[in-house]
């Protein structure tokens, strides 16, 4: 990692292995330590900021002057085919061209796609289960968590779906990038990812401009926003975020909340007997065992951030997992409580960059639970969910479970 602008003032220091086994396995208690040390640490190895509590994450991502600041990976004639998908997103850019891009990918949101997903991710889950049978044994992240999210993400771009694992295959390349482990063979692998992804998306948006469809793609191709419209390489940008985005999160997302589910049988029994609607289950899901564990932000302007002086060109990674567990906000806060009311995780973000596609990921997380434990109340582990080696996204790569008897 690139060394990081110092503090005026050092906070406390920490060493951290990010990429460490155990702490991949586990971070919680080494957070737990964190915040201990204060709501602003800083990580000796990068030199980030890492913001701990509950309060200096949600500050950190509500700050005006703490934003998404893209630099292009160098050599960027090496990078350029996965900068390119960066450089011209909304996630990577501050206003006003952030307020632009997402006004116009919102418009298109607007159009009531959202509204009109869930029968038709009802019929999603409906079919992956109907390929599953009684009594068998499953990894239900290759049967169910990872075909549904990609499915329904393509289903509502209007992307064939005999596309899916191409596109699981590209998003899952490109991701590994964000961690801070990383290899000269998975940095290849992104950006040979970046560069197949954007021809893919560059044939569907010259497909929908000579024949529009009832879909987002189309709609994103025709928006506009006060004589405005998205370029060429913003519409492409815009697309494979939206198609990484979401079901990357929801891949993970689900398997966290599964596993958590059924390590904790007493939380499932009052979900799958209905003392606890699915929907507030889920919220437990996002904030106990985060998909996300980390969003970085850079000072654009000297600031204070939890009492801490952050120089500009600071970066502070906002560690979104600590919050959640933040003992001054949740009680027994390590406790998974499907029942948690209020539940004010920070799972979504905050501010400017709150996840335009909340609503979508909600609906399809809780459709995903509600048709699988209606057909499976019964389900149990077959044996050790396996994860996946990483920790800004954290999620699992196996699931088996033995599904019982079918209702």
């Amino acid at each position: 990692m690139t060394a990081r602008t110092r503090l005026a003032v050092d906070p406390p220091t920490v060493d951290l292995d990010l990429g460490d086994p155990a702490f991949v396995a586990d971070p919680y208690p080494a957070l737990a330590r964190l915040r201990a040390r204060g709501p602003i640490v800083s990580h000796a190895d990068s030199g980030l900021l890492l913001a701990t509590t509950h309060a200096a994450v949600s500050e950190t991502l509500r700050h005006r002057h703490l934003g998404r600041i893209w630099q292009d990976r160098q050599p960027a004639e090496t990078y350029e085919p996965f900068n390119l998908l960066h450089r011209h997103q909304m996630m990577e850019n501050e206003p006003p061209a952030h307020t632009r891009l997402r006004r116009l990918v919102s418009a298109a949101f607007a159009r009531g796609h959202v509204e009109r997903m869930r029968p038709r991710v009802q019929r999603i889950a409906d079919g992956l289960l109907d390929r599953l049978d009684a009594g068998d044994v499953v990894d239900l992240v290759a049967s169910y968590a990872e075909p549904l999210p990609v499915a329904v993400i393509a289903d509502l771009l209007g992307v064939p779906t005999e596309d899916g694992p191409l596109l699981r295959g590209w998003s899952q390349a490109m991701v590994r990038m964000y961690e801070y482990e990383r290899t000269a063979e998975v940095e290849a692998a992104a950006v040979r990812a970046s560069t197949d992804f954007a021809a893919y998306v560059r044939d569907l948006v010259a497909e929908r401009r000579s024949k529009p469809g009832m879909d987002l793609l189309t709609d994103l191709v025709q928006a506009t926003e006060d004589g405005s419209r998205l370029s060429e390489d913003e519409l492409v940008a815009s697309t494979v975020l939206l198609l990484n985005a979401g079901h990357e999160a929801s891949v993970n997302a689900f398997g966290n909340g599964l596993v958590d589910l059924l390590t904790h049988p007493a939380e499932l029994a009052r979900v799958v007997a209905g003392v606890v609607a699915v929907p507030t289950a889920v919220e437990e899901m996002l904030r106990h065992d985060a998909p996300l564990q980390l969003f970085e932000r850079t000072a654009t302007a000297d600031v204070e951030l939890a009492g801490v002086p952050v120089p500009a060109g600071a970066t502070v990674a906002a560690l979104l997992g600590a919050a959640d567990r933040d003992p001054t906000v949740f009680d027994d806060p390590d406790r998974f409580d499907v029942g948690r009311d209020p539940n004010p995780h920070v799972g979504f973000g905050m501010g400017v960059h709150f996840c335009l596609g909340a609503p979508l990921a909600r609906v399809e997380l809780a459709v995903t639970f509600e048709r699988l434990l209606a057909r499976w109340p019964r389900l149990a582990l077959a044996g050790a969910p396996v994860r996946r080696p990483t920790f800004v996204l954290r999620g699992y790569r196996q699931i088996p479970v033995d599904l019982g008897r079918a209702v």
